[in-house]
């Protein structure tokens, strides 16, 4: 079902380390980096609140961006234009490699489980007679972002360790369309533009809900698909969720002040919490470079 998400707040976090708000010669705005999965009005719309719990906390305006694809967002973190972002891992990755120094995680998504991570879902339309990888040779899968850890990264590597041949167009996929995004990828398999494509989801809850937290969910709470004419025909390895990140140059207790104010936001309002984290989780909790080393790593082979 379509859930109705309450509009953002202006009311103080009570439950969170709200202090002081940090001195304007500090820094004078903070801007928040939001990747790609959805249109850029959504995206915008389901972060005022984080928007307007970043103002209270330190006392400066916070501008939200979204960036037609992941690029401009890791770009952003790697110039000093965006402080903050919620990075896929294979985002994150690249961002490490370009500039190990730009930014710090600090955070991540908790399913309702309590696990860390999530899987690259591959889906068709039911109708189309599609129910495995196997039936998707010689037709068209759509691909979300060339940055995109389930949306490209690792479909790319484990895809063909299954089919053993490569992502090229006509050697086992007919063609392979990069649609931009998460969300376009779940349009373009409903409206039948591609035979199949890839998304993220956090595996848990129904289907029909398009599980607890991922584009699916997204998808379906703004009223894009209906799960039931859609079926998955693959599902990755486990992945590690992406991190929250900060820009390191950022002052100390700026970083402490949005790491607490996040931390604590599924204590101090559940409704903002869906809206960042993609649907239903526990918020979220530390995590720290260690928890990526793998995915750099296979970001890194990519590229070589």
């Amino acid at each position: 079902m379509k859930k109705l998400i309450a509009a953002a707040t202006t009311s103080i976090l009570a439950t969170t380390a709200l202090v002081t708000p940090v001195m304007a010669q500090d820094i004078t705005e903070f801007r928040i980096g939001i990747l790609g999965g959805e249109n850029a009005q959504d995206r915008l719309n389901n972060h005022e609140c984080l928007k307007t719990y970043t103002e209270e906390t330190l006392g400066v305006p916070a501008k939200l961006f979204a960036p037609a694809d992941y690029d401009g967002v890791i770009q952003g973190l790697l110039g000093g234009t965006l402080d903050m972002a919620w990075l896929g891992a294979s985002g994150y990755a690249k961002t490490y490699l370009e500039d190990p120094e730009a930014v710090e995680p600090v955070l991540v998504k908790v399913n309702m489980d309590g696990s860390i991570g999530y899987y690259s879902i591959g889906f068709a339309r039911k109708d189309a007679g599609i129910a495995s990888l196997e039936d998707m040779k010689d037709k068209r899968f759509g691909f979300g972002d060339p940055n995109s850890t389930s949306g490209y990264l690792i479909p790319s590597i484990e895809i063909p360790q299954q089919t053993g041949a490569t992502m090229e167009n006509g050697d086992y996929f007919g063609e392979v369309v990069f649609t931009g995004g998460h969300e376009q990828t779940i349009v373009a398999v409903n409206n039948g533009d591609v035979d199949g494509g890839v998304t993220w989801a956090d595996g848990q809850g129904n289907w029909e809900d398009g599980f607890n937290s991922g584009a699916l969910r997204k998808a379906v709470d703004a009223g894009l698909v209906d799960m039931n004419d859609l079926v998955e025909i693959w599902r990755s390895k486990e992945i590690p969720e992406g991190p929250i990140v900060l820009r390191k140059a950022l002052p100390d207790d700026v970083k402490a002040k949005m790491t607490d104010l996040v931390a604590g936001m599924y204590e101090a309002d559940k409704d903002c919490t869906y809206n960042i984290s993609a649907g239903e989780s526990l918020g979220f909790r530390p995590v720290t470079h260690d928890a990526y080393t793998s995915i750099v790593a296979a970001r890194k082979s990519k590229s070589n």
